[in-house]
């Protein structure tokens, strides 16, 4: 097994889904973890749980100056970075465009934008000043295919897809990696957060299929994270079997008379 007991991983969304399954993968080969989380009680648990050297933020990536304040205050042992996986981020609603609620759109532009802008701008300078470290950004297969209800959500994973392409831009000539990990169909609190909590409507996405599962994707993190320096992962795309694309959508209604 990879051991990478002087490694340092940040993980942000980290009290559940991918991040916390992340959490657990990279503890497992040794790694010291900070930790950060809107849910304190989760991100104490966790901590319990990992036998780890953990630093535990209760952290919302959308308040720029706290995420900045925690970065900048890591202790001397943690404040190394050497991966960071930008995972928090949600999806709100799936109404189409002309119904949906605005204050949806500005939650998820918040998060799935503005709070990973934050959290990469605070990690970065540093990574380039020790000339390594890894940013692993979370994007979706929403971000590459459209779908009804996807907006918005789409859009900021859409971004998620380019900011990464443009930060190896930025960052050629110095040996921090960039990735994108782009997952399909998973079962995790995805749906259950994009429909405010409505627990049968969420098993109903999942009904009668084998979804990805929240270890799946903290797997292709890990195996990006760990192969040798010399190589970058650009984007990972990954869905299920269960899961394909989509016929064009045409309209066949009648013309006007």
């Amino acid at each position: 097994m990879t051991q990478l007991g002087d490694v340092t991983v940040l993980i942000t969304g980290a009290t559940s889904g991918f991040g916390a399954a992340s959490a657990r993968r990279f503890a497992g080969a040794g790694a010291r973890l900070v930790l950060c989380g809107r849910r304190t009680e989760r991100l104490e648990q966790l901590q319990a749980e990992l036998t780890v050297p953990v630093q535990a933020l209760t952290l919302d990536v959308r308040d720029r100056e706290a995420v900045l304040a925690a970065v900048a205050g890591l202790p001397p042992e943690f404040a190394g970075i050497d991966i960071l996986i930008n995972n928090a981020g949600l999806a709100a609603g799936l109404d189409p465009a002309q119904r949906a609620s605005l204050d949806d759109w500005d939650r998820m532009v918040d998060t799935n934008v503005k709070g990973l802008l934050y959290v990469t701008r605070a990690v970065l300078p540093g990574m380039v000043a020790r000339d390594r470290g890894h940013v692993i950004n979370l994007g979706s297969v929403a971000g590459n295919y459209p779908y009804p209800g996807a907006n918005a959500y789409g859009g900021t994973k859409a971004f998620v897809k380019q900011f990464s392409l443009d930060l190896r831009a930025d960052l050629f000539g110095t040996k921090v990696r960039v990735t994108n990990i782009e997952p399909g169909l998973c079962e995790t609190e995805f749906s259950l957060v994009r429909f405010g909590g409505d627990a049968e409507r969420a098993a109903k996405v999942y009904e009668h299929t084998t979804p990805l599962s929240a270890d799946d994707i903290a797997e292709c993190i890990f195996w990006s994270a760990t192969l040798p320096p010399h190589i970058n992962i650009n984007r990972l795309e990954v869905m299920p079997v269960a899961q394909a694309f989509s016929g064009f959508a045409i309209d066949r209604r009648p013309p006007d008379p």
